[in-house]
């Protein structure tokens, strides 16, 4: 019974984190609009699991931990394509400047480039050092340290908007839930470093920092919903379809047909191929 057990548990590490995110996928792609959502979540979740994968390379920890940072590699980028194909074009220059515009580059094709020079430093890295076990530890503690700041970036832009807009209830419960049974996971179960426990636990506390957020944040939230809910209806204000359709307004162009151009010109700019359709059929 308690192998059963054990291979449930392992199932739900592994696949669970990932599912996670599938709400908040699935409601931007319905909603045309990945504001509120912060695209430092997936910049966290992905280089903190591609360094837990050098991390499992030097100390071979559980095989399911290693499974569940793959799946979450290919979850967040799934999240982060839909997050930038539908985001306004002039979030990317209303945004503050940092140093070379560090995760946030309007084109997908960018985030891929700089992920596979991630990797390869961390590969030469990682055949230098990797019979030094102080070199392995301590990709442990980054990997997991990284990954244990990842609601901070949501519990930062909760706090400069005053609102949970945009962000998913069934995320932050699944990051509540995931994170609880992770610590538990950890702290119950053999061949879990100290790195994992104490990582947990933080990330737990911030879990709870976000609830009470969604408390406080309730009433200005409500109100930010019902804005966008009327935005969306009026084309040339939200969503993919009108990314340049607001510009042209403003410059005084109205015709359809220039707004569909401009709409695919400013998706393939992106690193996106616009979907056709046929001519006369407007876009939800």
């Amino acid at each position: 019974m308690s192998g059963v057990v054990s291979i449930i548990a392992g199932v739900g590490m592994a696949v669970g984190p990932p599912l996670a995110y599938a709400d908040q996928y699935v409601s931007i792609c319905k909603k045309h609009d990945s504001l509120g959502f912060s695209l430092d979540v997936t910049a966290i979740l992905i280089l903190a699991n591609l360094t837990r994968c050098f991390y499992w390379l030097g100390e071979h920890f559980q095989l399911v931990l290693l499974i569940q940072s793959l799946l979450m590699i290919m979850a967040q980028y799934g999240l982060l394509y839909v997050c930038l194909l539908y985001r306004p074009a002039e979030w990317f220059t209303s945004r503050p400047r940092r140093l070379a515009n560090f995760w946030q580059w309007p084109q997908f094709g960018a985030y891929l480039e700089f992920t596979a020079i991630f990797i390869v430093i961390h590969s030469a890295l990682f055949l230098l050092l990797h019979s030094w076990d102080f070199y392995v530890q301590l990709l442990g503690f980054i990997a997991l340290g990284v990954e244990a700041t990842l609601p901070i970036p949501q519990l930062i832009a909760n706090y400069e908007a005053k609102s949970t807009a945009g962000f998913r209830m069934s995320v932050l419960a699944a990051w509540a839930f995931g994170d609880t049974f992770k610590l538990l996971y950890y702290l119950f179960t053999p061949d879990n470093g100290l790195q994992f426990k104490l990582c947990g636990a933080f990330q737990l506390t911030v879990d709870i920092l976000l609830c009470l957020q969604t408390f406080l944040y309730r009433h200005k939230t409500a109100q930010d919903l019902s804005e966008r809910a009327s935005l969306r209806q009026h084309r040339g204000v939200a969503g993919t379809d009108s990314l340049l359709a607001h510009s042209q307004h403003t410059l005084g162009g109205d015709d359809d047909d220039d707004d569909e151009t401009g709409t695919e010109g400013e998706a393939e700019r992106r690193g996106f191929t616009a979907p056709q359709r046929p001519k006369g059929v407007a876009m939800v």
